[in-house]
């Protein structure tokens, strides 16, 4: 998986490409650890991320859970596929999808 980082002032957009997935969730966890202090508005572009993992999933529940309390996290152009993993697992339920 690539991981594209967009810093601007205090808002951070991270793109995703390939897979989210045991092996690419530590990564995604290095940068949800260590690039948000700071940062008050977190965007996520799922436009080319394939697949999303449990253990993707925890690393965006981990980051929630941070952007929850120092700030707003949203979620733009997810695939299908994808969306249908959140709809199943419920975290289309607390996650700002937005189309």
């Amino acid at each position: 998986m690539e991981i594209k980082k967009e810093l601007t002032g205090n808002k951070l957009k991270i793109s995703l490409e390939g897979r989210l997935d045991a092996v690419s969730a530590g990564d995604l966890d290095k940068v949800i650890q260590n690039d948000l202090n700071g940062i008050d508005e977190l965007t996520f572009d799922f436009a080319a991320l394939d697949f999303v993992a449990s253990a993707g999933l925890r690393v965006l529940l981990v980051a929630q859970k941070r952007m929850n309390k120092q700030g707003t996290m949203k979620i733009f152009h997810v695939n299908e596929d994808v969306m249908d993993v959140l709809e199943m697992t419920g975290f289309s339920n607390f996650l700002d999808i937005v189309d």
